[in-house]
């Protein structure tokens, strides 16, 4: 496992810029995920650290060493691509060791490397098998066995399960956490799935417009989001953002429901007020902070997502158990704590 660090990398393609100035420390055998919009520069950011993209400006460094100029394969890492990228003509078998087989590594210890990788990937009873042959799941495994095989000082994941059904994408990623945790290879991960981003890493790094808006762990992301986008886009559902200032002290909500309830300490820039749908609780229409109609009540069987118009923009999404009965077209309504709030300036930073 290896170290990675890049420092001021910066991306222009003709008169775009896609990366501006990234620095970022990776450390040995951290598990840490790439996850943006589509679009943001993450995918081209991995390229680059794999040596497919060439930076314009910046310098990159494995363990220490420069790599910036060097061949993606004088690099030690190995990358898992979206689009499996096996060869159709071979077994699993020979796909797997195929790395092995171009560098003159004997037949019998390519058989006892494959042994072990397919017994790691639970792979034993594929390997005469075509990639024609298997499911979407079982190549992706064949894909990263290939990528294991090498023995690198790092794994490159680029959106590897986006062309899985949903139960798949779920069985993979315990497949891949769990292979990180026998293995502790230093691992990057790009996703725009912001559940796999959560779920799989010890640090999430958010990049927007090639940028990097916050890193972190997925607690701290959730629990103190820097800015108005981590906010909205780490969560699920996402959280509500209600337009506010503050005055004497209060947060007043901008709207017709203004509110006076909230004592902050929170300066006067404040202009925004984000509440997790988890932290409302739901109370008689007038005892809480604010009262609407129920739009839409989503039952997924052990929580439901309460949608209500307060009668301005945005609809308000409440997160309940399952027991709760809401009923749509009812009036409610909605209370939270102040320590539960996330304010943000006219800059969209966090205050608090």
């Amino acid at each position: 496992m290896a170290s990675i660090e890049l420092q001021n990398i910066q991306k222009w393609f003709d008169d775009t810029q896609v990366i501006r100035g990234i620095d970022l420390l990776i450390n040995k055998g951290e598990f840490v995920v790439f996850v943006g919009p589509s679009g943001c520069g993450k995918s081209t950011l991995l390229r680059i650290i794999a040596g497919l993209e060439d930076t314009t400006t910046g310098s990159i460094f494995i363990d220490g060493n420069e790599v910036t100029n060097n061949l993606p394969s004088e690099r030690g890492l190995s990358m898992v691509f979206q689009s499996y990228a096996l060869y159709p003509h071979m077994s699993v078998r020979e796909n797997i060791g195929f790395s092995l087989k171009t560098s003159g590594v004997p037949q019998s210890e390519i058989n006892s490397r494959v042994g072990e990788i397919a017994q790691i990937l639970k792979l034993e009873e594929l390997l005469e098998r075509r990639p024609k042959q298997l499911s979407g799941g079982q190549r992706q495994r064949v894909a990263i066995g290939r990528a294991i095989i090498r023995e690198p000082k790092g794994f490159l994941f680029d959106e590897p399960l986006s062309n899985l059904d949903a139960s798949l994408r779920v069985n993979m990623r315990l497949e891949i956490s769990r292979l990180h945790q026998k293995l502790g290879i230093t691992t990057i991960y790009v996703t725009h799935d912001q559940v796999e981003a959560m779920t799989l890493a010890d640090r999430i790094v958010v990049i927007n417009k090639g940028r990097i808006m916050q890193s972190g762990s997925p607690r701290e992301l959730y629990s103190s989001p820097a800015n108005r986008f981590v906010a909205e886009f780490i969560g699920s559902p996402k959280i509500n953002l209600l337009a506010c200032h503050v005055k004497d002290k209060r947060i007043m909500l901008s709207n017709t429901q203004p509110s006076e309830r909230f004592l902050t300490s929170a300066s006067d820039a404040t202009t925004l007020v984000g509440i997790r749908p988890e932290k409302l609780i739901p109370v008689h229409p007038g005892k809480g902070f604010l009262s609407g109609r129920v739009v839409v009540c989503e039952f997924l069987g052990s929580e439901q997502f309460v949608h209500i118009d307060c009668g301005f923009e945005p609809i308000i999404t409440v997160r309940v158990d399952a027991e709760t009965k809401v009923v749509p077209g009812t009036q409610i309504g909605v209370d939270a704590s102040v320590n539960d709030l996330h304010l943000f300036d006219n800059k969209e930073s966090r205050i608090m």
